[in-house]
């Protein structure tokens, strides 16, 4: 019983990680179309700080709800593939910026994008109602 209402909680945090993940990649876009080719919006669109907390709020989402699959239905692809993801993520930290941070950043959200694709699927499939009573 318990476990049937934590389950659409569990789908909107999954939710809530892709549409994060594509923002993300918007923001990354926008940042290379206003700074590089206007030259306006550097102070605001290249802030590390903005960088950091998404990272901070990424790796947050998708703990709880692609590890609170992995756990639940014993998955290992959608988690490996989501902190494959936040690793890139995490390397785009580490280079300057410019197209380098945002290719490995577009990358890493879109890996873990997937992975809440795949975590939200397979709760949705027969298989997980079957093994997990979901």
């Amino acid at each position: 019983m318990l476990q049937r209402a934590i389950n659409p909680i569990r789908e909107r945090l999954d939710r809530i990680g892709i549409g994060l993940s594509g923002l993300c990649a918007l923001h990354c876009l926008a940042s290379i179309v206003l700074v590089s080719g206007l030259g306006i919006g550097g102070e605001f669109f290249l802030a590390p700080e903005i960088h950091r907390w998404g990272l901070v709020i990424a790796t947050l989402v998708a703990a709880v709800a692609i590890g609170w699959g992995a756990l639940r239905h014993r998955m290992a692809m959608p988690f490996v593939i989501a902190m494959t993801g936040l690793t890139f993520m995490g390397a785009a930290l580490a280079v300057p910026h410019g197209y380098k941070e945002a290719v490995l950043t577009i990358i890493g959200v879109a890996l873990v994008s997937l992975g809440h694709i795949l975590n939200m699927r397979h709760c949705h499939s027969t298989a997980c109602k079957e093994r997990c009573g979901d």
